[in-house]
């Protein structure tokens, strides 16, 4: 008789909160394999929302009681929970021995981050921040060109980050919670200005809040000076809910300049199927080339014993530690200085 294989496993994935932006990880999660969700609410509304998907590509959804139930059920977790509780929930996939991928901010504060980073390198396992920009083709094209020299030497970057002040769950303008526009949106750029420019070792900021609580609007401008010299300004704006998702940057060199416009873009056609929405508070993204699904990808490579992927753990702790830096520069009204 001729020996039968036995198939292998397929991978379980515990998702770990089902609010917005749940909605984007899941596509990417299916295709890697079965998923097991859980959250205090929504679980359930998310697994119907994706069976239908799910189905399609061979994968399960299912949801999970209790956050222990997932725990024992996965081998890997993605946590997508509100800011507040990120490292609660981190520090327990990591003390059940799981590897970690997590929404940015990785923590709320400095400590926490820190903390996290330490836990997983102690403990042998892997964590990695959703700092997904890193994974959308014009920023990751703005790195090629950097780090190939086609720029020369970096002297002014200017990144800018527009969209609707998230007015659907209270503790996004809570800034004592969400970091408000600073860490939740803005540390997106945060991050890509210290990815192409290098380690900053100043940040000075400013913010402005008006309208009311029905009406919020929030815009802030933050300056980030690299030891390199160079100088990026990230400006960022919470507007009203009709305002469109919209990023820029223009990125200056000795050698030249590059420059983008999601709003000059032309939009995305595609005929494949997209079942949900993200909403008006998330960018748009081509099904065929989701930079959430391609940043997944990657982490679960690496899990897996593949290359590493373009952020790390301390990638995710520096971001935070910028972003703090800069809420501190807002309440002191001077610069605050980063150590490296």
């Amino acid at each position: 008789m001729t020996p039968q294989s036995t198939p292998t496993p397929r991978r379980r994935i515990g998702l770990v909160g089902a609010g917005g932006i749940a909605v984007a990880h899941v596509p990417g999660l299916l295709r890697l394999g079965d998923v097991v969700v859980h959250s205090q609410d929504g679980a359930r509304a998310l697994a119907e929302t994706f069976a239908d998907e799910a189905a399609a590509v061979g994968s399960t959804i299912t949801v999970a009681d209790s956050l222990d139930e997932l725990l024992r059920e996965v081998d890997v977790v993605d946590v997508v929970v509100p800011t507040p509780v990120h490292a609660e929930v981190v520090r327990a996939a990591l003390a059940a021995g799981k590897h970690v991928v997590s929404e940015k901010p990785l923590a709320r504060t400095d400590a926490d981050a820190a903390d996290l980073v330490a836990r997983a390198a102690d403990a042998g396992l892997q964590l990695y921040p959703a700092h997904v920009v890193r994974w959308f083709p014009a920023y990751a094209r703005l790195h090629d060109a950097v780090t190939t020299g086609l720029l020369g030497d970096l002297a002014v970057l200017r990144f800018s980050r527009s969209g609707a002040f998230p007015t659907r769950v209270a503790w996004f303008g809570d800034r004592t919670q969400s970091g408000g526009i600073v860490m939740d949106q803005m540390i997106h750029d945060l991050d890509i200005a210290r990815w192409v420019a290098g380690e900053v070792v100043r940040v000075s900021a400013v913010t402005v809040r008006t309208g009311d609580d029905e009406h919020p609007v929030e815009a802030a401008h933050v300056l980030l000076t690299h030891a390199s010299g160079a100088i990026s300004h990230v400006a960022g704006l919470w507007g009203p809910q009709h305002l469109a998702f919209t990023t820029e940057y223009s990125v200056t060199g000795t050698l030249g300049s590059l420059s983008h416009s999601s709003a000059a873009e032309e939009p995305v056609r595609s005929d494949l199927a997209s079942p949900a929405e993200v909403d008006g508070f998330l960018p748009a993204v081509d099904p065929a080339e989701d930079p959430y699904a391609m940043e997944l990808a990657d982490f679960v490579a690496a899990f897996d014993g593949g290359p590493l992927p373009r952020v790390t753990a301390a990638d995710g702790a520096v971001a935070v530690r910028i972003a703090n830096a800069a809420l501190a520069s807002i309440e002191s009204g001077q610069p605050v200085e980063v150590s490296l």
